[in-house]
């Protein structure tokens, strides 16, 4: 009887057993297909009051730029900006101003300053919109070559798209089926010359696409690196290129960092960073030898290759203040300051000079298993939202706080050098927007709306204002300032696309809850308006022609004159 009895419990507990596994499973592929969000209870005994449903009041986030006030980051931009000149004179920060001051030759020059011509681009950020291209899975990247002359995305179906971006239209040149892909890839990144891409997956490879080395653009010379790890199940979340563009550098599943040398043909470097996945790397700048790390164990670390012994490697420094695990890392390129996203709904920004003593990192790992959440399916807890008091030993200089982490590693970068002088932070949301913070401010300019689901990559152009946003809702969109530019790109698309591009472009560009008279008699307004203008343009040349030009009659040519001066 009790031979009988204990049969039968097991065989209970092997079915439960089974059930539970099959229960596991249908929801992993739910998470993964994008079917299953902010479902799931949260833990017993906590009250659903306690977590986020939709987007957080960011009337309420509180911001403290005391320390970034002080900083040598906030003089650095200040003077790359134009808010700050090396004559110490008051300059005009009107636009117009700004524009007659130059022709009457400002401080000795006829010409603006890098700093004058951000503080003009600053002020007139992309708002308009325009559907770029549709696919049938998910987009998870999205990234511009550091010429900005192409753009690539990747997505859930294994494909890798091209587009020619020169002139501001979007036309896809190739379309690349990627090798070796498990469930989707993960990250790609452009060589420096933009001639090689590396992505990779699920997968214990690394692959590259040599762009000009075949003559059909759609198959491409593929080159597989071999990483060779220990684990079975194995992944790089996160890759990027060297200076040079001789190595790769990539962060895995497995907590390690690997180093691969394409000269040598080898792996010449695995570091045992973190105790938990490697999310995100990045080099500190151009000489490649400063390498920064995020991981899932809630650190930033900065590591050395000139001092490094793989069998027992050292950290330069650690940064210690998240209480989650880090999504995405970006440097700044001078080697000293970087910005790090985070499951814990906070972008940070370090200066590495500042590194966190053993007391706080200590702290930090205390918090990180204070939360008992899942950012992939749960809501986010609400005292993640309004923000914990900073940690004891969070060496940061800033927070920002107003996105929303989620369902996958989103993405963060500084705003371009060249146009902003790096005055703004954008960033994915998993609402579905994509937000623009002040880096000295840490206020929210800019909110991007127009995708349905989450906002995963977002990429600025290096010498335009244009700002790529690639989404869940298996779309990428552009957003530019320029009207007539936004109403030029679905035609330049490739009619063999996935998704009909051109006319969701047009859809995208058509009036909404407008009637036909009235979209008629606006239409008739703006060609009259432009007539006038020609005819005032053309009155004022016929009268001035010969004479030189007067800052008092530059305001009736206001449009030409700030192209041309923000070329």
């Amino acid at each position: 009887m009790d031979s009988d009895s204990s049969s039968v419990s097991s065989n209970e507990s092997q079915a439960e057993a089974e059930q539970e596994s099959d229960l596991t499973a249908v929801v992993e592929f739910l998470v993964a297909s994008g079917h299953f969000f902010q479902v799931i209870s949260p833990a017993n005994g906590v009250d659903d009051d306690d977590y986020y449903k939709t987007k957080p009041d960011r009337s309420k986030l509180k911001r403290d730029t005391t320390i970034l006030d002080n900083s040598e980051i906030s003089l650095a931009t200040k003077q790359a900006s134009g808010h700050i000149h090396a004559i110490p004179k008051r300059r005009p920060t009107n636009v117009v101003n700004m524009i007659n001051a130059r022709q009457e030759g400002m401080f000795g020059s006829t010409t603006f300053t890098r700093g004058d011509k951000c503080r003009i681009s600053n002020e007139r950020l992309p708002k308009r919109m325009r559907m770029l291209d549709s696919f049938d899975s998910k987009a998870f990247c999205g990234v511009y070559s550091q010429d900005g002359d192409r753009f690539l995305v990747a997505a859930q179906d294994r494909l890798i798209r091209l587009y020619d971006c020169k002139n501001g239209f979007f036309k896809r040149s190739a379309v690349i089926k990627a090798k070796d892909v498990g469930w989707s890839i993960l990250d790609t990144a452009f060589s420096p010359d933009g001639n090689c891409v590396a992505y990779s997956s699920w997968s214990e490879n690394i692959h590259i696409l040599k762009l000009n080395d075949s003559i059909d653009q759609n198959e491409p010379v593929q080159v597989t690196l071999q990483l060779l790890p220990e684990e079975r199940r194995f992944c790089i979340f996160s890759l990027v290129f060297s200076a040079d563009g001789n190595e790769v550098l990539g962060g895995a599943n497995d907590g390690n960092l690997y180093v691969y040398d394409r000269t040598l043909n080898r792996r010449t470097l695995k570091i045992n960073s973190h105790s938990a996945d490697v999310n995100t790397v990045a080099f500190a700048d151009s000489s490649s030898q400063i390498l920064y790390s995020g991981g899932d164990d809630g650190f930033c670390k900065v590591w050395d290759r000139r001092t490094l012994n793989e069998r027992k490697p050292v950290p330069v420094g650690v940064l210690a203040g998240h209480v989650d695990g880090i999504t995405y890392i970006d440097s700044r390129g001078d080697g000293r300051h970087f910005i790090s996203n985070s499951k814990d709904q906070t972008i940070k920004l370090w200066d590495i000079r500042k590194f966190s003593s053993k007391d706080a990192q200590i702290e930090a790992n205390k918090e990180l298993f204070r939360f008992e959440w899942d950012y992939r399916w749960q809501k986010v807890p609400r005292k993640l939202i309004h923000g914990r008091s900073k940690l004891q030993g969070d060496t940061s200089l800033m927070t920002y706080r107003g996105h929303l982490v989620l369902q996958t590693l989103i993405r963060c970068h500084f705003s371009p050098a060249f146009t902003t002088g790096q005055s703004f932070i954008i960033t994915g949301c998993a609402t579905g927007q994509a937000l623009v913070y002040d880096t000295l401010t840490g206020e929210i300019v800019k909110e991007y709306d127009g995708h349905v689901c989450c906002v995963r990559d977002v990429a600025w152009h290096p010498y335009r204002s244009e700002i790529v946003t690639t989404s869940w809702d298996n779309s990428i969109r552009c957003w530019s300032h320029d009207y007539e530019a936004s109403c030029q790109s679905g035609g330049d698309l490739d009619d063999g696309g996935d998704g009909d591009a051109g006319d969701l472009d047009s859809i995208a560009r058509q009036p909404l809850r407008r009637s036909k008279r009235l979209a008629e008699k606006r239409s008739n307004s703006a060609a009259q308006a432009s007539s006038t203008t020609r005819s005032g343009q053309n009155a004022i040349h016929k009268c001035f022609r010969g004479c030189k030009w007067q800052s008092g009659f530059s305001r009736f040519g206001m449009k030409l004159i700030l192209e041309e001066s923000i070329s």
